[in-house]
């Protein structure tokens, strides 16, 4: 005696609810890095503009 089975319903692929909180997350973007050679002219030149400040500061009266 042959059994009758009913054909299973297709799986529908629900999707999981979306977090409101991450898609912004997602689209946002790291800044750009500065590069070394940046960071070292920007020392050199707070480096020569402290020598300037102090030169004019405190004059070398030395003969």
């Amino acid at each position: 005696m042959p059994q009758f089975t009913s054909p299973r319903p297709l799986q529908v692929s629900m999707r999981k609810p979306r977090n409101p909180l991450v898609a912004p997350a997602l689209h946002r973007q790291a800044g750009r890095h500065k590069s070394p050679q940046d960071a070292y002219a920007q020392r050199q030149q707070a480096r020569l503009e402290l020598r300037r400040l102090l030169r004019d500061r405190f004059p070398d009266d030395s003969p």
